[in-house]
């Protein structure tokens, strides 16, 4: 049994780093790669070498960024909730400088002075309405198309599979 995790585990890992790797040659593609340039950078071991520290730069900018944004959003949300901390306390503040309110006096227990009815207003209510900022900060994925191109790419640079029968029967295909 542990075998079996210990392959699955393994193979996951594996598969794990093909996909990622793939993935990232079809984004270098799907990004303005032209297929001239990328065939041609798979012949010269330097030239590969730096087409990965890039793709590595690329990669680490955009991680980068992405915490960057989400720290700008986490300070935005900060400051609106001291906003509204400060606007309460200058509201009470107000409120005890006025000093104590006299109550009016009704005519029946269900009716206001005017005689309509107060119906519950959701305006008030701190969970009446979804904020905008909690939807924004759900993060969509990047969906990247791999073809077969890039897969054949990725097989060519991989010495394990460089010389392979698989790579040969999807470079006939």
């Amino acid at each position: 049994m542990e075998a079996v995790n210990f392959i699955s585990h393994a193979t996951q890992s594996r598969l794990r780093t093909v996909l990622e790797k793939v993935s990232s040659i079809a984004q270098h593609r799907m990004d303005g790669g032209k297929d001239e340039e990328w065939f041609e950078q798979s012949a010269d071991v330097r030239s590969q070498l730096k087409f990965f520290e890039q793709l590595e730069r690329i990669e680490k900018q955009r991680k980068d960024e992405q915490e960057r944004e989400i720290l700008l959003k986490a300070a935005k949300m900060q400051q609106q909730e001291m906003a509204l901390v400060r606007q309460r306390d200058a509201n009470l503040t107000a409120l005890a400088a006025i000093g104590p309110r006299k109550k009016r006096k009704v005519d029946s227990p269900g009716a206001t002075p005017s005689g309509t009815e107060v119906s519950g207003s959701s305006v008030g209510s701190p969970g009446a309405s979804s904020s905008p900022s909690t939807s924004s900060q759900r993060q969509r994925q990047r969906i990247t198309r791999v073809n077969l191109r890039d897969f054949i790419f990725y097989m060519e640079q991989e010495r394990e599979t460089a010389h392979s029968l698989l790579l040969y029967r999807a470079l006939l295909k």
